[in-house]
């Protein structure tokens, strides 16, 4: 059952804490965008990707890893980059962002499939979700959107990650078909995680509490 809800507890956790911050500056977000990025990026070397690789050969595995990759940067064309923390404030807005939800849904929906066979992976999806969630949260409450919109935009979201868990669960009708998947995802994963782990670093300068953020993200997922 947790792997239903785990994604839901982390788009309800990042609206609590927007609410309890009060468009204040949430601290350490970069830190936890790093610490979710290598974490996620581990748990898709260790557990994904592995097993895509054997039930695909390496050039069909190699193809859809690729278009995994190629699907997120054309999604992150609607969402300027909201999947790994990259969103722009427009303060006064009252127009309702379709393809900023529109390409998170579905974001959102193909990481759900793996959990499926792969348990582990919805803690990475958990993690990934969170401060994810606390920054679309803040977005849609600076933005001035109305109350029932953002309740809206955050009950569907936070749904569709389940919903691509249960579609999968029901792939074995398709034989063959949930390993491309799957291979999809990872590329989506990949493309997240190195870009959140780029992006958190200001300037590319060390810093010290990011690189041990890395680390224990990386230790976490190896022995979890």
């Amino acid at each position: 059952m947790n792997k239903y809800l785990f994604p839901i507890y982390a788009v309800i956790l990042g609206f609590v804490i927007v609410k309890f911050a009060k468009n204040k500056p949430i601290k350490n977000i970069k830190i936890l965008l790093a610490f979710s990025g290598a974490f996620l990026m581990s748990l898709t070397f260790f557990d994904l990707l592995p097993e895509v690789f054997e039930h695909l050969n390496a050039k069909r595995a190699g193809l859809f890893i690729m278009a995994g990759v190629l699907l997120q940067i054309f999604l992150e064309f609607f969402s300027k980059g909201a999947e790994h923390g990259h969103i722009h404030i427009h303060k006064n807005s009252h127009t309702f962002p379709w393809l900023l939800f529109g390409s998170l849904c579905l974001h959102a929906f193909l990481e759900g499939f793996p959990i499926h066979q792969h348990n582990d992976m919805v803690y990475g999806v958990l993690v990934h979700k969170i401060p994810i969630a606390i920054l679309i949260t803040s977005y849609l409450f600076q933005s001035n959107y109305k109350t029932y919109q953002i309740i809206l935009f955050l009950t569907l979201f936070a749904i569709m990650t389940p919903l691509g868990t249960i579609v999968s669960n029901n792939m074995e009708l398709v034989p063959g078909l949930l390993p491309h998947i799957n291979a999809i995802v990872v590329g989506i994963f990949l493309h997240i995680s190195t870009t959140i782990l780029f992006e958190s670093s200001e300037g590319h300068k060390f810093n010290l509490n990011k690189i041990l953020a890395i680390i224990v993200a990386v230790a976490i997922a190896f022995f979890i």
